[in-house]
C-alpha cells in the first residue's frame, strides 16, 4: 500500500474522532444546562414531608417504578457501599440492573447507573427531556395549590425510575437520599429492604433520638417484604421489629440469622467467611478495607439471596462479583509518596469505622488529616473520633455553601487536638499542599512510607479533593 493510501484511513478516523469530540462537548454543555436547571430547585436536604409530587409525576409517566423488582436501602452509614455490592452481585447473575445512589463525587450522572455504568451525558439529558413536560405539569399543580415545585432530589428520583423502566432493567437497587418514610425514593415498593447501622445524623430533619431516626428509616419496609437488618442499638432494633410486625414483613437479623463468621486482612482488602440464613461462603475476597465493609458485604449478600428466592448463590459468582466491587471515596488511596487517602466519613460513627480500618489495614507513623465538615454536623464528635490516628490536622472548607466556618472549626479542633497540632486555611487546595508538606517533613528519609494524608469529614470534601488530585 502506498504512503498516500496509508493516510486515507487516518484522515477518516481523525474526522470521526473530531466529530465525536464535538458531540461529546455538546452533550456536556447540555448536561451543564440541565444540571443547572435542576440545581435551581430546592436542595436535596430540604425535605418536604410528602411523596405526592413524585407519585403524581410517576402516575403521569405510567408508573415506571412498577416495571422492575427493587432492593431498597437505608441506614446512617454504609448505604452506598452496600448498594454497590448488591448491584454487582445481581448483575453477575445475568440480570440487568439499575443503581440509584447519592450524593455524587464528580458528575450527577454517577447517581443513575444501568448495568454498572453511569448514564452518559447525552442519555441523562434525554431522560430529563422525556420527564420534563410531566414535571412541569406537577410543578404547576403544586404551585397552584400553594406548594413548591419538585425539589432537586425529587426530580432525580423521577429520572432514575424512568431511566430504569426505559432500559429496561430487571432489578433496581435504590438508596434513600435522607431518612426513609418521606424520602422521594419511598415511592418504590422494595421486595427487599436493607437497613444498615443507624446512628445520630441529620437530626434537624430526622429527629433527635435514635427511636425517631429509626422510625423514619424503617418506613421503607413494605407489606410482605423481607428486611435485612444490620446489628443495631436495642432501641433501633425495637422500632424496626415493630414496623416489620405492622406490615407483615419477614426479618433477617445480623447476629441472629447472618454473621461475618471470619475475616482476615489481605493485600488490597480482606478475605471473608460469610454465613447467611441458607449457606456459608468461605474465602471471599473483598477489595475494600475495614470491618464495616465486611458487614456491608454480609448485608448485600443476604439481600441478593432473598431476592433470588431465598436460595444459596453459586460461590464462583459471589467470588467474581465481590472481587470486582468498588466504592469510590471510601478509604480510597488516590496518590502515593506520600500516600493520600480519602474517606467520606461525615459523622462520629463513620469516623470510628474509618479509624478502625486505618489501624487494621495501614501502618502510618505520621498521618495528617485534611478535614472539611458541613455546618449542620456534630463536628466535635467527628474530630474526637479522628484524633487518635491523626498526628496533625488541617481544617478547611469544601465547595458547598453549607460547609462549616473554618475559624469555628479550627477552634473546635484546637480543643480536641491542642493548638500545636492544628492548622487552618480557607482553601482546600492549600490545605492539601499544607498536609503533604507536613507529611513529608515527618519523613526525613524521603521514602514515602509510614507517612500520609487523610482527607475526610464530608462527601463534598472528598469529591473536591478527588478532582484536585486528578481522580474526578
Amino acid at each position: 500500500m502506498s504512503a498516500r493510501d496509508d493516510r486515507r484511513p487516518t484522515g477518516k478516523k481523525s474526522a470521526a474522532t473530531a466529530r465525536d469530540a464535538a458531540q461529546d462537548a455538546a452533550a456536556q454543555e447540555s448536561l451543564r444546562e440541565v444540571y443547572g436547571h435542576i440545581m435551581a430547585r430546592a436542595p436535596e436536604h430540604d425535605i418536604d414531608p410528602t411523596l405526592d409530587r413524585v407519585r403524581r409525576v410517576l402516575e403521569l409517566l405510567g408508573d415506571p417504578q412498577r416495571s422492575f423488582r427493587v432492593v431498597h436501602l437505608t441506614g446512617t452509614n454504609g448505604k452506598s457501599s452496600t448498594a454497590r455490592m448488591v448491584e454487582r452481585l445481581v448483575r453477575e447473575h445475568g440480570l440487568r440492573t439499575g443503581l440509584f445512589t447519592s450524593p455524587h463525587l464528580t458528575s450527577v450522572t454517577e447517581r443513575i447507573q444501568v448495568d454498572g455504568e453511569p448514564l452518559s451525558a447525552r442519555r441523562f439529558v434525554e431522560v430529563w427531556e422525556d420527564v420534563a413536560p410531566y414535571v412541569g405539569v406537577v410543578d404547576g399543580e403544586s404551585q397552584e395549590a400553594g406548594g413548591p415545585r419538585l425539589s432537586f432530589f425529587e426530580v432525580l428520583t423521577v429520572m432514575a425510575l424512568a431511566a430504569f423502566a426505559d432500559a429496561p432493567v430487571d432489578v433496581a437497587v435504590v438508596e434513600v437520599g435522607l431518612g426513609g418514610t418521606w424520602d422521594s425514593t419511598n415511592v418504590v415498593d422494595g421486595d427487599v429492604a436493607v437497613i444498615t447501622p443507624v446512628a445520630h445524623d441529620h437530626e434537624r430533619w430526622l429527629g433527635s433520638t435514635l427511636e425517631e431516626i429509626a422510625g423514619n428509616k424503617a418506613g421503607i419496609v413494605k407489606d410482605g417484604a423481607t428486611v435485612v437488618v444490620a446489628e443495631q442499638e436495642p432501641e433501633v432494633l425495637e422500632v424496626v421489629l415493630d414496623r416489620a410486625r405492622q406490615v407483615g414483613a419477614r426479618v433477617l437479623r445480623e447476629g441472629v440469622d447472618l454473621e461475618v463468621a471470619q475475616r482476615h486482612v489481605a493485600v488490597g482488602g480482606q478475605l471473608l467467611d460469610l454465613r447467611t440464613p441458607v449457606a456459608l461462603y468461605t474465602e471471599i475476597f473483598l477489595p475494600l478495607h475495614g470491618a464495616h465493609q465486611a458487614h456491608n458485604a454480609l448485608l448485600g449478600l443476604t439481600a441478593v439471596e432473598t431476592l433470588m428466592g431465598g436460595r444459596s448463590l453459586d460461590g464462583a459468582l459471589v467470588e467474581t462479583a465481590f472481587a470486582d466491587v468498588t466504592s469510590p471515596g471510601r478509604l480510597e488511596v488516590v496518590r502515593s509518596s506520600p500516600a493520600v487517602l480519602v474517606d467520606a466519613a461525615h459523622n462520629a460513627a463513620g469516623a470510628e469505622a474509618l479509624v478502625a480500618a486505618l489501624d487494621e489495614a495501614f501502618d502510618f507513623r505520621h498521618l495528617v488529616g485534611v478535614v472539611g465538615i458541613m455546618g449542620d454536623k456534630d463536628a466535635e464528635s467527628l474530630l474526637a473520633a479522628l484524633e487518635p490516628v491523626l498526628a496533625e490536622v488541617v481544617v478547611t472548607r469544601n465547595s458547598s455553601d453549607r460547609s462549616a466556618d473554618v475559624t469555628d472549626l479550627a477552634e473546635l479542633a484546637a480543643e480536641v487536638f491542642g493548638e500545636d497540632r492544628v492548622r487552618s486555611t480557607e482553601r482546600l487546595d492549600e490545605a492539601l499542599q499544607m498536609a503533604v508538606d507536613l507529611a513529608e517533613a515527618a519523613d526525613p528519609v524521603g521514602v514515602g512510607t509510614g507517612t500520609g494524608v487523610l482527607v475526610t469529614g464530608s462527601v463534598v470534601t472528598v469529591a473536591d479533593a478527588r478532582i484536585l488530585l486528578g481522580r474526578g
